[in-house]
C-alpha cells in the first residue's frame, strides 16, 4: 500500500512538472509569438547597388504616424503600376528580382518597406503592415496612380496584405505568390501542441476574406513548398475562381527559377 502511494506521489509530481514545462512553452510562445512571424532584416539596402535603373526613393508617412521609404519605378505608356508586398524575412533589396523582369516589360513598380524592416522605424505587426501597405497605394494615387491602374502583387506573408487590400481597393488584379488561407492555419499545423487559435494575435485571415475580392487573381504555388503547403494555394484558388499555377518542384522562394515570371507577364498582358 506504501509502495503504490509513492508511485502515485510520483506520478503526480512528474504530471506537474510536465504541466509547468507546458505552461512555461504556452506563455514563452504568447510572450514571443510575433519573432516566430517576422524575420526582418534591420539593414538599409543601398537603392544605386542595385538595379535596374531607373527608380528612385520614395517617402510617406502611415496613417498612425510612421515615415517609410519604398523604391519606385515609374509605368511606361499605357502599363499599370505594381504594388509589390515582400515575404516575412530580409529588406526590399533582396526582391529586385522580382522587380526586374516587370521593369523590363514596362511595368511600373513600387516595392513596399515595412516598419521594421530595411531601416524603417517601428516594429512590424499585422495591422501597422496593412497600414503600411495602405499608406504606399495612397501615396500612388497622389502621384497620379489611381488603384485601378495598379497590381497587388503579395508574395508568402504579403499575400494577406494584398488580399486585404483588395478588399479596400479597387486594383485591376491580384498576384499572390505561395499564399496561406491564414497565417494561424500554418501555425496550427507547425506548431500542433499548443492552442494556437486563442494565442495568436497577428492571423491575416486571407481565404475569408477572398468574397469581398472583386479583381481577377493570379495564383502560384511550388509543389515542393515546404514553408506553406501547396494545399493553400489550392484552397486559395479554387475559392477565388482565380488562375492557378501549380509549379512542379518548386520550393518556397525559388518560384522564378521554374518560369514563374514569364507566367506572371502573360498574365498581366492578359488583363488588357
Amino acid at each position: 500500500m506504501g509502495r503504490r502511494g509513492t508511485g502515485g506521489r510520483r506520478i503526480l509530481v512528474w504530471a506537474a512538472a510536465l504541466l509547468a514545462v507546458y505552461a512555461a512553452v504556452v506563455v514563452l510562445a504568447t510572450v514571443f509569438q510575433r519573432s516566430l512571424i517576422y524575420f526582418p532584416s534591420a539593414e538599409r539596402p543601398e537603392l544605386s547597388r542595385v538595379g535596374p535603373p531607373g527608380a528612385r526613393e520614395v517617402t510617406y508617412t502611415t496613417a498612425d504616424g510612421v515615415a517609410l521609404y519604398a523604391w519606385y519605378w515609374p509605368a511606361g505608356e499605357g502599363r499599370p503600376t505594381i504594388v509589390l508586398l515582400h515575404g516575412n524575412a530580409g529588406h526590399i533589396g533582396h526582391r529586385v528580382s522580382k522587380a526586374a523582369p516587370l521593369v523590363a516589360a514596362g511595368y511600373g513598380v513600387l516595392l513596399v518597406e515595412y516598419r521594421g524592416y530595411g531601416g524603417n522605424p517601428g516594429r512590424p505587426t499585422e495591422e501597422g503592415l496593412v497600414a503600411d501597405s495602405r499608406a504606399a497605394l495612397d501615396w500612388l494615387g497622389g502621384e497620379g496612380v489611381p488603384p485601378e491602374r495598379t497590381v497587388l502583387y503579395g508574395e508568402s506573408l504579403g499575400t494577406g496584405l494584398a488580399v486585404r487590400l483588395a478588399t479596400e481597393y479597387p486594383v485591376a488584379g491580384v498576384v499572390l505568390e505561395a499564399p496561406y488561407t491564414a497565417v494561424v492555419d500554418v501555425a496550427r499545423s507547425r506548431f500542433w501542441f499548443l492552442p494556437v487559435n486563442w494565442l495568436m494575435q497577428d492571423r491575416f485571415e486571407s481565404l475569408t476574406r477572398l468574397g469581398d475580392v472583386a479583381a481577377p487573381i493570379l495564383v502560384l504555388h511550388g509543389t515542393a513548398d515546404g514553408v506553406i503547403p501547396v494545399a493553400h494555394g489550392r484552397r486559395m484558388a479554387a475559392a477565388a475562381g482565380a488562375t492557378f499555377h501549380e509549379i512542379p518542384a518548386a520550393g518556397h522562394m525559388d518560384l522564378y527559377d521554374f518560369g514563374a515570371d514569364r507566367l506572371i507577364l502573360d498574365w498581366l498582358d492578359g488583363l488588357g
